[in-house]
């Protein structure tokens, strides 16, 4: 081979090359993960995330990769991020709640779109129903609305001569706030509570909240089902506990912090079947041909070291039916 024809050859491959790379690269598909708050805190529910996506054959930085956006709690920044998100053609979006989930719906009709939704899909207008979705969207269904009333239930059980508690609701949140204050006001005056609403949507509103206590304490807290409230439930499981103030969670991970007593679906799990459901997307199913999944692993923690610091004894068929109890 004459010298011209060999630089000619290697010119050329060497222009190939990145091409190359590129395409390969570019064929790696893309997942958005949209969410209202910060990874901090997140690492049990993003591992079963990848846990779900590694079911179906997908490991995040191998064959797949992962836009995270997080809204750090600013709830006004989710419409942008899922704009960006649709803007880079991601292959599906997944969120996380109804405010991110309206984001994404606003933003794409045609993007696949997963969501997590604490509760009926089809009242919040997301699907046209759980068997057939239609539409872009499907997603795992945490009935953590309808187990509402049974968890104040057991908090009651725990308590039985409280009569007042203090439901921690996030004003931001219109959705979650008005489905609490729906199912609980009827759970509450069955069961002899007098309840008095308590919105917090910021870390500042939370301490205030706490300091009103002091000239009218109630006998429990029941904290509702809230990204921003989870967000914050170091903050307040430290303070139902410095104000001895027994305190229902709706997820396990606030009881493992200090806090009283929750129940409510495993959550780590629903981010696994979110996980499953984005990896068959990606092999090409249709969210329309993928019913919402509604939990069933449902879980009850009691924190005994917290009871025991509370002077509170926990009643022995609440210990029974216990799934973990932390000593």
């Amino acid at each position: 081979m004459r010298r011209r024809e060999f630089i000619t050859l290697v010119g050329g491959a060497a222009a190939i090359w990145p091409l190359a790379a590129q395409a390969q690269q570019s064929a790696i598909p893309l997942i958005g993960f949209l969410n209202p708050a910060s990874p901090d805190g997140m690492g049990d529910r993003l591992r079963g995330f990848r846990r779900g996506l590694k079911e179906i054959g997908y490991a995040e930085g191998e064959n797949v990769a992962v836009e995270y956006r997080w809204a750090d709690n600013q709830v006004e920044r989710l419409p942008a991020l899922a704009a960006d998100l649709a803007r880079r053609r991601v292959a599906v979006i997944v969120t996380t709640g109804p405010l991110p989930v309206s984001a994404a719906k606003a933003a794409t009709t045609t993007i696949p779109t997963l969501f997590l939704a604490a509760e009926d899909p089809v009242r919040l207008g997301l699907v046209a129903s759980l068997a057939q979705p239609g539409g872009n969207l499907t997603g795992i269904n945490l009935l953590s609305g309808e187990l509402a009333s049974k968890r104040l239930e057991l908090l009651r059980e725990m308590l039985p001569t409280a009569t007042s508690v203090a439901v921690f609701v996030n004003p931001t949140n219109p959705t979650n706030l008005e489905s609490t204050i729906r199912d609980l006001e009827p759970a509450a005056r069955s069961m002899g509570f007098q309840m008095r609403v308590v919105s917090a949507s910021t870390s500042g509103e939370i301490n205030a909240a706490f300091a009103t206590f002091l000239h009218e304490r109630p006998d429990a807290i029941f904290v509702s089902i809230d990204i921003f409230l989870g967000s914050r439930r170091v903050q307040l499981a430290n303070l139902a506990s410095r104000h001895a103030i027994p305190t229902s969670f709706p997820f396990r991970d606030c009881a493992e912090v200090g806090g009283l007593m929750s129940y409510g679906s495993d959550v780590a799990d629903a981010f696994r079947q979110l996980g499953a459901y984005a990896g068959r997307i990606l092999k090409g199913a249709r969210p329309m041909e993928l019913p919402v999944v509604q939990a069933t692993k449902f879980e009850l923690v009691i924190n005994h070291q917290t009871a025991h610091m509370l002077g509170l004894t926990v009643p022995p068929t609440l210990l029974a039916r216990a799934d973990e109890v932390i000593e």
